[in-house]
């Protein structure tokens, strides 16, 4: 080996070691949780809700138009006694035309940034094996408060109504899910062609 090369090998290596003296360290760790059981969702109807054709002459000009509600039937069936929370996400985020609201889940875009509308989610008659319950909401999944409606900001379980207020173990939860959504006034929205109303939102289940 040439002298030169001999002394860049030991350089670099006396950098190396003076790194390696000198770094922090940093540790990963990996935890969670597997469980024996498992819950399964589902909507009535496929979870679909067509609104079928609304003319534009039809939507308020200047003001947002509720269309019709929808009720769909919502279970979450599972193996065993869970407990199990509900994560909507809002596959149409920033769609929402009230995005000041966070239980709004957006209709999708018109001409990629005209705010088609909004919709949202409420739970209600909630049954958790065969006994009435309550839906809840949790941020942080420590504090849990009522909340009909459901939002991509927080998780929805199910409560006995017990003080103070805990997500229920349930084999089998049936809920009435309302569907209520909103198109923006028609003079914020370019409506000369057919534009579809696009919402479309994700419910994963969460193991407790």
């Amino acid at each position: 080996m040439s002298q030169s090369l001999s002394y860049l090998f030991g350089t670099l290596l006396l950098g190396a070691a003076g790194s390696a003296i000198a770094a922090s360290s940093v540790e990963l760790s990996v935890t969670g949780l597997i469980t024996p059981s498992a819950c399964e969702p589902s909507l009535s109807n496929g979870g679909v809700y067509d609104l079928g054709k609304i003319a534009a002459k039809a939507l308020n000009k200047d003001r947002p138009t509720a269309l019709p509600a929808h009720l769909m039937q919502l279970t979450v069936s599972c193996d065993a006694l869970t407990l199990v929370a509900l994560q909507p996400t809002d596959n149409r985020l920033g769609s929402s035309s009230d995005s000041a609201s966070p239980i709004k889940f957006g209709l999708g875009l018109i001409n990629g940034n005209e705010k088609l509308g909004n919709m949202n989610l409420e739970m209600s008659s909630v049954v958790a094996d065969s006994v009435a319950a309550r839906p809840i909401g949790s941020a942080d999944m420590g504090t849990w408060a009522p909340s009909p409606v459901m939002s991509h900001h927080y998780m929805t379980s199910v409560s006995d109504g017990s003080v103070p207020l805990m997500p229920l173990p349930f084999k089998l939860m049936t809920a009435d899910l309302h569907i209520l959504p909103t198109i923006a006034p028609a003079a914020t929205l370019t409506l000369t062609e057919q534009v579809p109303i696009d919402g479309s939102v994700t419910l994963t289940m969460n193991y407790l």
